[in-house]
C-alpha cells in the first residue's frame, strides 16, 4: 500500500498491508537540533514512516472587506492572520523578558483586545490572556472576522504529494494563538481554571462563549467541502478527564464540539478527535462526538490514563484509535530492544483487525535516531 492508503485505510478501519506509523507534528526545534538543514519530508524519509503533511489554508471572506495582514510571515502551526476594518491587529517586541515576548493589540470599533504570548526554542505560550472582561467576547462575536478555507491551496498541495503522504489538518483556532476544540479554545482565551470556574459561578456566559467558537468553527468547517484533506483535528487536552469531569465534558464540551465535527464531516471530511490527557472515563463519550478517529491515548506513563488493549475493547469497533506510544522514555532513554518490545506491546494490545495507527502521544521535543529507527523499523515488521 501507499503511505496515504495505508493511513486512511486504518482511519476508515479497513485492512491494511502492516501497522501504520506516524508521528505528530515534527517539531522545528527536532530538526535544527538533531537533523540540520533537513524538512519534514526528510524526517519521515530518513526513518521510514508514514509521511503526514500538516496544512492550515485560510482565506478571508470578501463580504466582510478583510485581507490577509502582508507584514506578518506565519511560523510553526500559524497560518496568514486576516484583518479587517474592524478588526486591526498590531504587535509589539517586550524587551527585558526571560523569554520572548511580543505583546498583540487587536483595535475594535468598541473597544481594544490584547493578547502576549512568550515562546522559547521549542515552543510558543500565553502569559497573558485575551479575554480579561466577560464582555470582550461580545468584542469577538461582533468584530473578529470569519477564515473560510482556502479548498484551491489545499488541492493544489494534495495533487503535489499524491499518495506520498497523509494531507492533515485542523479546524481553525483563534487569531494569534488558539486551539481547535470549542472548550479548548476558549481556556486558551480565558484560562482553564477561570473557566471551569465561570461554569460554576456564570454557566450562561460560558455558554454564549462556547457558542460564539462553535459558530466561528462550524462555518469554517462548512467552507473545507471540496478541499482534499484526508484527515482533520478537533478538539484538545483541555477537554480530557484530567482536566475536567465527565459532568463538565457532558454539559460544556460535547454538546459544542459535536455540532463542529457534524459540519466538517457533513463537508465530506474525515476528523480525529486530540485528548492528550485521560480518557478512560469518558472513552464512549469521546466516541460519541462522531468523529472518525480518537488520539493520543496517553499513556499513564506520560500522564495519561489509557490502557490500550481496554480501550479498544471498548470503542475500537467504533473508531480508529491513534497513539498511545510513550515517547519520553522510548525515545529518549530505552534500549532499542525494549522500543522494539514497546511497539509490539502497542500493536498486541490495538492492532486487532486493524483501526489503529502507532503513533507517539503528542509531539516530542527530542529524540535518539537510533530509538526512531528501532521504533518504525519494528513496526514495519507488524503485518497483519
Amino acid at each position: 500500500m501507499t503511505p496515504k492508503e495505508r493511513l486512511v485505510a486504518a482511519i476508515e478501519r479497513r485492512p491494511t498491508d502492516r501497522l501504520p506509523v506516524t508521528t505528530h507534528h515534527v517539531m522545528p526545534s527536532y530538526l535544527r537540533n538533531r537533523l540540520p538543514g533537513a524538512t519534514n519530508d526528510d524526517f519521515f524519509a530518513k526513518f521510514g514512516l508514514d509521511p503526514i503533511f500538516w496544512l492550515q489554508a485560510h482565506r478571508p471572506d470578501p463580504s466582510q472587506g478583510a485581507w490577509f495582514d502582508e507584514a506578518f510571515t506565519p511560523a510553526f502551526l500559524e497560518v496568514k492572520r486576516i484583518c479587517s476594518p474592524s478588526w486591526r491587529i498590531t504587535q509589539e517586541d517586550v524587551p527585558g523578558q526571560e523569554y520572548a515576548t511580543i505583546r498583540y493589540r487587536i483595535a475594535t470599533p468598541r473597544g481594544v483586545l490584547t493578547l502576549v504570548l512568550q515562546s522559547n526554542e521549542h515552543t510558543a505560550w500565553v502569559s497573558e490572556r485575551l479575554v480579561k472582561e466577560k464582555s470582550d467576547i461580545e468584542l469577538i462575536a461582533e468584530f473578529a472576522p470569519q477564515p473560510l478555507c482556502d479548498c484551491d491551496e489545499v488541492n493544489r498541495w494534495a495533487d503535489a504529494y499524491g499518495e506520498r503522504a497523509l494531507i492533515r489538518s485542523c479546524i481553525n483556532c483563534f487569531d494569534l494563538y488558539g486551539q481547535p476544540g470549542c472548550w479548548q479554545d476558549a481556556c486558551v482565551l480565558y484560562g482553564v481554571e477561570e473557566l471551569i470556574l465561570a461554569t460554576y459561578d456564570d454557566p450562561a456566559w460560558v455558554h454564549r462563549f462556547l457558542g460564539i467558537l462553535r459558530d466561528r468553527k462550524a462555518r469554517f468547517a462548512t467552507s473545507m467541502r471540496g478541499a482534499r484533506f484526508d484527515l482533520i483535528e478537533h478538539g484538545g487536552g483541555d477537554a480530557s478527564s484530567t482536566v475536567i469531569s465527565p459532568a463538565l465534558f457532558d454539559a460544556f464540551v460535547a454538546p459544542y464540539d459535536r455540532v463542529v465535527i457534524a459540519a466538517a464531516r457533513a463537508a465530506g471530511q474525515r476528523v480525529v478527535y486530540h485528548t492528550c490527557g485521560g480518557m478512560m472515563p469518558i472513552l464512549e463519550r469521546l466516541a460519541d462526538l462522531g468523529s472518525d478517529a480518537l488520539e493520543t491515548f496517553t499513556p499513564p506513563a506520560m500522564g495519561g490514563d489509557v490502557d490500550l488493549a481496554a480501550a479498544k475493547r471498548r470503542i475500537g469497533e467504533r473508531v480508529c484509535m491513534i497513539g498511545g506510544f510513550d515517547q519520553n522514555r522510548y525515545f529518549t532513554t530505552s534500549t532499542p530492544e525494549e522500543t522494539r518490545a514497546e511497539v509490539r506491546r502497542c500493536f498486541e494490545a490495538a492492532g486487532r483487525g486493524g483501526g489503529y495507527i502507532l503513533c507517539p502521544s503528542d509531539h516530542f521535543f527530542d529524540a535518539r535516531p537510533d530509538l526512531l529507527h528501532a521504533f518504525a523499523d519494528e513496526a514495519r515488521r507488524c503485518v497483519y
